[in-house]
């Protein structure tokens, strides 16, 4: 038998132009690598440093053309001239959420050690997908993972993945569920019976992802069901239960009920202890929704309000609210790993059956990406460097500055104020006196596109029984009781005189 032999090409492949070989990160290229991202942090850094507001209340259309005039086809060629370009762009009129008045939404001041594992995991690139493109990274994650498991008390079975933010977590967390009820559909004419009757029972506060997986997940346009809330926005356990029972009396099958640890506009956590109960009586599954209120896992002082979530079948957590991550950094919790084998599917190229065979750890069996990044490093260097107990200090101060807050407006006779948070957000309007009152609802709204255009400070809206309201939320540890006046002062100033100018006005025509 012949055996052939193979001749070894010694002479290099043609290779690209050595000016775009540059551009990689590679061994030769490691001192631009230094230079250019010290260029980038100094940027940043002397904004945070100079910025005196959270932001200019630049408008898309001012903005937008200065983005389009911008040609892609014809690059800078060095990364001095794209950060130039980049502050006409977006440094100048970016939203800064280190600002004590960005009062806004659930956007949180980064800590700096989760800044360094950004910058680590960016330039190795890792993918969370196989732990051929990952090793360490999948052990990471996993750490995470059994971590917080353990703050929650899921039990020695549970199991999770991180994802990109609550919505994803909750779509998965529901898509379990839905597979959970149809697995005693063993033919395709038993699922597609069932699909259709499958209902969901969420707070009426609770948060949008829930009506919208519904949707991704085929189920009918009416499966979600909002049960009513207390008078503290929290759902009525008894409500839920009344609702299975009539669910169950017309022929629906209730295939999870979401409970909510944080809701966006309230801060209210709902009684998840005895939603437990209820849910294990009727054998339905449990998901809590702790994406705004999972800080209380690390918090030294409030962690009772999280009592019951060790019982539920799967919790949203979102690092990158009230841990002080980066976005994105968020994952899913499950009691029982089990249940992770309704996002699994093999492909040869990727995790073949053989690699589950010899215990090769692949997180893209449990997860509803592919391509996946390392944001578990983000958390990891913060909990190495900073330590769970200062994280949980840093949510205590915030909830603690939103009970000053709301005392401050609850006492000022210019404003009304909704329920006391258990969080940190603070719901409430401006209420004229007199003949303005029937101007409320515009006034608030002119008050915040007012403040956001001043760019002094930013704050959110919302409907409160079909009414607008404003709303705080606070993030930020720097902020203080005399920030949170200051913007008082100037939301009422805008509305008082929206009210006074558009009364006048009444006044005038009916005069005339």
């Amino acid at each position: 038998m012949t055996v052939p032999t193979y001749s070894v090409e010694t002479t290099a492949p043609p290779s690209a132009p050595a000016a775009a070989h540059a551009h990689l990160l590679h061994g030769d290229s490691v001192e631009q690598y230094r230079r250019t991202l010290a260029d980038g942090v100094e940027r940043v850094a002397r904004r945070v440093a100079t910025v005196g507001r959270p932001s200019t209340g630049i408008t898309p259309a001012e903005l937008a053309p200065v983005v389009d005039r911008v040609d892609l086809d014809r690059p800078l060629g060095n990364a001095d001239a794209a950060l130039d370009e980049l502050e006409d762009v977006y440094l100048r009129d970016t939203v800064w959420f280190h600002h004590p008045r960005y009062l806004a939404h659930l956007n949180c001041p980064v800590a700096i050690p989760a800044l360094l594992g950004e910058a680590v995991l960016t330039a190795v690139n890792s993918s969370l997908d196989t732990w051929d493109q990952s090793a360490g990274a999948t052990l990471i994650e996993r750490r995470l993972i059994d971590w917080t498991a353990e703050r929650i008390g899921l039990g020695p079975n549970a199991d999770g993945v991180f994802t990109s933010g609550g919505s994803q977590s909750n779509l998965q967390a529901l898509l379990l569920a839905r597979e959970e009820a149809c697995a005693a559909a063993i033919t395709p004419a038993a699922r597609a019976d069932l699909l259709p009757r499958l209902r969901v029972l969420t707070s009426a506060a609770g948060h949008f992802s829930v009506q919208k997986s519904a949707k991704l997940l085929g189920l009918a346009p009416d499966a979600v069901i909002a049960v009513p809330t207390d008078p503290q926005r929290r759902i009525r356990p008894a409500a839920v239960r009344d609702e299975i029972a009539r669910c169950r009396q017309a022929g629906l099958v209730v295939m999870a009920v979401v409970g909510t640890a944080g809701t966006t506009d309230f801060g209210s956590i709902d009684p998840i202890a005895e939603l437990a109960v209820v849910c294990s009586a009727a054998g339905v599954w449990l998901h809590v929704d702790a994406a705004y209120g999972c800080g209380l896992l690390v918090s030294p002082t409030r962690r009772h309000l999280l009592d019951g979530i060790e019982r539920a079948d799967s919790v949203t957590v979102d690092y990158h609210k009230s841990f002080f991550q980066p976005v994105s950094s968020s994952a899913l919790l499950v009691r029982d790993r089990r249940v992770l084998r309704h996002a699994t599917y093999h492909a040869d190229y990727l995790n073949p059956a053989r690699m589950v065979e010899q215990r090769i750890p692949n997180q893209v069996d449990k997860s509803l990406q592919t391509t996946r990044r390392f944001d578990a490093l983000k958390l990891w260097l913060t909990l190495r460097v900073m330590g769970p107990d200062a994280l949980g200090e840093l949510f205590d101060e915030v909830i603690d500055r939103a009970a000053d807050a709301w005392e401050l407006v609850s006492e000022d006779p210019r404003f009304e104020v909704v329920t006391r948070s258990q969080l940190s957000t603070v719901v409430f309007r401006y209420l004229p006196t007199g003949p303005g009152r029937e101007l409320a609802d515009a006034a608030n709204l002119h008050a915040r596109e007012a403040l956001a255009a001043s760019g002094a400070a930013l704050v959110a809206g919302t409907r409160v029984d079909g009414r607008h309201f404003l709303k705080f939320t606070l993030l930020n540890p720097a902020t203080t009781v005399d920030d949170v006046g200051h913007v008082l002062e100037l939301i009422a100033a805008h509305a008082g005189r929206y009210v006074l100018e558009h009364t006048a006005v009444d006044l005038t025509c009916h005069v005339g």
